[in-house]
């Protein structure tokens, strides 16, 4: 997974930007039908729903579902 924070010269705009699913596929390195699925079965990022057929996601949380998996170790606790 590609770490999206903030960096120099990146307002919060950049963060809230809404994103479409090939994009937030990349930048977590999964594929689209991960995201697919995860949207019916639960356990992906939040993510928008513009209309029946239009899914958004933001960096902001993207990076909150990939901060809320960080472990320092093998035997701590999962989501």
């Amino acid at each position: 997974m590609h770490d999206i924070q903030q960096t120099d010269g990146v307002g919060t705009d950049h963060m809230d930007r809404l994103i479409d699913e090939n994009q937030a596929a990349d930048i977590l390195c999964y594929s689209v039908r991960a995201l697919q699925n995860w949207r019916v079965r639960g356990g992906g990022p939040k993510f928008i729903k513009v209309s029946s057929r239009s899914i958004r996601y933001t960096r902001r949380d993207l990076q909150v579902w990939i901060d809320e998996r960080k472990v320092s170790n093998t035997a701590q606790a999962t989501i």
